[in-house]
């Protein structure tokens, strides 16, 4: 696996037609799907649950203190690390918050990938920005994506492209009906290369009513395996190498004739105790 595909998508707490939704997800087939806006309260871990599930994707099934965002992946990824972190807002303000998971490829070095949502206060959306990136700034290669809520003058965008560059397409994401402004984007540290943008096939129909933000996505190529990972894979392949189909057959007879050999449970011929005789 030499790329991994990753994804942002804004789902307005399943508002709209969350089954549009997954239908637009399964259209992307990420390994990685940085989620903003999924419920937060009432029967929300069974409905993000059941959201993975219609995405056909995997879900830690916590997102407590997330502010409504979370992390989906694919099995062709491994998930290393996975928390939420809840962000300081003004009283009465909606709660903020950001997902880190770190994922790996096989055979690949961990990455850091962060799921945003900001603020609609500039002044928040900047003092977010800087917790953010102490957060994820813990060594490594980092990927971070979600809505802004901002443009490329904004001030949280400006600290987050001070660090990292935006990887995917800077074309309008919101809103879904009639896409105006560029607030969904990805970012990555300099150390990763994304490949060129892959157009896919999403029904205009679901992208409608799916979201009020459509999903934006790139494939980030992956660095060469290390020296140590290249020598474990290729010790992996010889040992699967030395399994002949002899040594498969010998062992399924073994576990045919264990079984076989097993002792049958004793069976009464009596007949079930049916009581005292009657009167």
């Amino acid at each position: 696996m030499t790329t991994i595909r990753i994804a942002s998508y804004n789902t307005r707490d399943f508002l709209e037609d969350p089954y549009a939704a997954a239908r637009v997800v399964r259209a992307i087939d990420p390994d990685v799907l940085c989620l903003q806006e999924v419920p937060r309260r009432l029967f929300s871990t069974q409905r993000v649950a059941n959201f993975a599930r219609d995405c056909g994707m995997y879900w830690s099934g916590r997102h407590r203190g997330s502010g409504g965002t979370t992390i989906f992946t694919s099995l062709r990824v491994d998930v290393v690390e996975s928390r939420h972190q809840r962000l300081r807002v003004a009283f009465l303000q909606r709660t903020r918050g950001f997902a880190l998971a770190r994922v790996a490829a096989p055979g690949r070095e961990p990455i850091a990938v962060a799921s945003v949502h900001l603020s609609l206060d500039a002044r928040e959306r900047a003092e977010h920005a800087q917790v953010i990136l102490r957060a994820v700034n813990a060594g490594g290669e980092v990927v971070l994506a979600g809505d802004l809520n901002e443009g490329e003058s904004g001030q949280a965008w400006q600290a987050f492209a001070g660090v990292m560059r935006p990887v995917s397409p800077l074309t309008p994401t919101f809103p879904a009906t009639r896409p105006r402004r560029v607030l969904d984007v990805i970012f990555a540290s300099p150390g990763l290369q994304a490949e060129p943008h892959v157009a896919l096939d999403i029904p205009e129909a679901d992208l409608v009513a799916g979201s009020d933000h459509r999903p934006t996505w790139v494939d980030i190529r992956l660095g060469e395996p290390t020296l140590a990972q290249e020598r474990a894979e290729e010790a992996s392949a010889r040992a699967s190498e030395s399994v002949t189909e002899e040594m498969v057959q010998e062992a399924e007879a073994e576990a045919s004739d264990g079984a076989a050999s097993a002792p049958t449970p004793a069976v009464s011929a009596s007949p079930p105790d049916a009581g005292p005789p009657a009167p």
